[in-house]
């Protein structure tokens, strides 16, 4: 091909180039959504540019995960806390371990299940159990004793 039949070259714009005002009022929502929050947001409708500009902004941020999920035509993206979630199952298993006995967590989502077990695997003294089916599914938080749960050492040694 001729050199000068070839299109130049040229940078696509950088994001801040957009008119981008749209997609901080979003952000700024749902950042003041989510500040006491534990539950995610929701954002269905919107296009896929705005998804990639607010993904790219929470990826940047330990405070929040985002996910997007696709019904059909449809794309929803979720907005997770997990900041909150983290501090609000650290704070349970400090009541468990106090309390030398068994905390169950509200009924959550998979997703939300999987960082409350991940953060909590790392604690001494606890342990993590799902219960439950459905929407009724939620995470029991255990006090370890002697490196097991009591109910574990009772079918160990078959006492009752």
């Amino acid at each position: 091909m001729d050199r000068d039949r070839r299109r130049p070259f040229r940078r696509p714009p950088r994001d801040e180039e957009f008119d981008n005002s749209n997609i901080k009022e979003i952000i700024a929502e749902i950042e003041e959504k989510l500040k006491d929050s534990l539950k995610p947001e929701l954002l269905p409708g919107l296009n896929s540019f705005e998804r990639k500009m607010i993904h790219r902004h929470f990826d940047n941020s330990r405070d929040y995960k985002t996910r997007t999920y696709r019904d059909g035509e449809e794309y929803t993206l979720c907005v997770y806390p997990v900041g909150n979630l983290e501090r609000f199952a650290k704070a349970r298993a400090q009541e468990c371990l106090d309390s030398g006995g068994e905390v169950d967590l509200p009924p959550m989502p998979s997703f939300e299940r999987y960082i409350v077990h991940n953060v909590l695997k790392e604690m001494p003294g606890i342990a993590t159990v799902s219960h439950g089916e459905g929407e009724e599914r939620h995470i029991q938080i255990v006090s370890k004793k002697f490196g097991r749960s009591l109910k574990q050492i009772v079918k160990k040694i078959k006492l009752f």
